[in-house]
């Protein structure tokens, strides 16, 4: 028996209505749809839906809206309001999440004269760099740090380590921990319960006992290529770099031994840090680099699925991200998140830009998922993994 039109109409319109009735129910019961219906892609594409979670933006935070909060902080919290008085970036896609990328979060802090905060520790991997003060402290394990500008410090998951400043100047510094990601896996756990044995006792310390002398990282790792045999080089955890603290001064002396070679079109000069022990990341999470875009030198464009934090430390100029340009200049931050076509300026003729780079990379490369692609100078794009 032939279908009428009218009957047709009924039944799609009837459709239409037992779809949506259907949805409103899924939704009730925080289910979800995982198929795609030609009338209602919009709203119910399979892939789209799958694919709809927050999303980082590229962003970029300027050092001089940041600065002055960060004095007027200091002038308010004092340590006996809180031990921490961090401000963090907020990727504002990513919001309400404390995220600066979608598993990177930083926080830039100001530390007052002789300010030390107690120790603590966290599952959490995270570096601190020094930004302005020749002063800042952290002690790491029994390893008494002082850096200044530049300087790398590592407070590895499960690290014991307490930060401030041992100088008479204010000193900023600014930390990147891979705390997103920790939460995401349900690994995110704090202790600020500090003790040393004392005379067969545990006593409550405010500052840890130095166990290290201050410049063990250098004098046992800062010589490429020699290792001392008689020490123990498995501090910690065992899965990240022995290697407390890297001086900028060297990354930078590397960097310029550099400055006549080609390059990678796509990064210019850049060196990675890495575990002097196994020649892997210092993370098995993150990894960090040092950057240098000679004057006037342009990268070509790239994609990847690692975020990065970019972090100028000399000079000025812009990035393209996702078709958004953003100048940046000493202290600045810039998310690079995921996914995102970008390139690298040095908006000068005569200075040299030197950025520090912070990436997810280790993590993408361990789970099998990192990708890398690039345009050639043709337009023609090409894999870089």
């Amino acid at each position: 028996m032939a279908t009428s039109t009218n009957q047709t109409m009924d039944k799609g319109t009837n459709r239409t209505a037992r779809l949506n009735s259907l949805y409103n129910k899924l939704d009730e019961l925080d289910l979800a749809a995982y198929w795609a219906v030609e009338n209602a892609k919009n709203d119910h594409d399979e892939d789209g839906q799958v694919l709809k979670g927050n999303k980082a933006l590229p962003f970029i935070w300027k050092y001089a809206e940041i600065e002055p909060l960060l004095y007027e902080a200091a002038d308010l919290i004092s340590m006996d309001d809180s031990e921490r008085r961090s401000i963090v970036l907020v990727n504002p896609g990513m919001a309400p999440v404390r995220a600066t990328v979608s598993t990177l979060y930083t926080a830039y802090r100001l530390n007052d004269p002789r300010e030390i905060m107690p120790p603590h520790r966290h599952s959490i991997n995270a570096v601190r760099i020094g930004l302005t003060g020749n002063q800042n402290f952290t002690g790491v394990e029994g390893e008494p740090i002082t850096f200044g500008p530049g300087d790398v410090v590592l407070t590895p998951a499960d690290a014991w380590h307490n930060h401030g400043n041992h100088g008479d100047d204010f000193a900023v510094n600014v930390s990147i921990l891979d705390l997103p990601l920790s939460e995401v896996l349900n690994a995110a756990a704090f202790e600020h319960d500090y003790k040393e044995e004392q005379d067969g006792e545990l006593i409550v310390r405010s500052e840890q006992t130095a166990r290290y002398s201050d410049d063990h990282s250098h004098k046992t790792y800062g010589f490429g290529g020699l290792r001392p045999r008689f020490l123990n080089h498995d501090r910690g955890t065992g899965r990240h770099s022995p290697m407390y603290v890297y001086r900028w001064d060297h990354t930078r002396e590397l960097l310029e031994s550099f400055r006549d070679h080609d390059g990678n079109p796509w990064d210019g000069i850049q060196v990675e840090y890495t575990d002097p022990v196994s020649g892997k990341t210092a993370y098995p999470t993150m990894t960090f680099f040092g950057q240098l875009l000679r004057p006037g030198e342009k990268t070509l464009q790239q994609q990847q699925n690692a975020s990065q934090i970019v972090f100028p430390f000399h000079g000025k100029g812009h990035s393209i991200v996702g078709g958004q340009r953003f100048d940046w200049e000493p202290f600045d931050a810039v998310s690079l998140p995921g996914g995102q076509w970008y390139e690298h300026v040095n908006g000068s003729d005569s200075e040299d830009a030197v950025l520090f780079v912070a990436s997810d990379e280790p993590t993408l490369k361990t789970l099998g998922f990192y990708r890398r692609q690039g345009q050639t100078q043709s337009g023609e794009v090409v894999s870089l993994t």
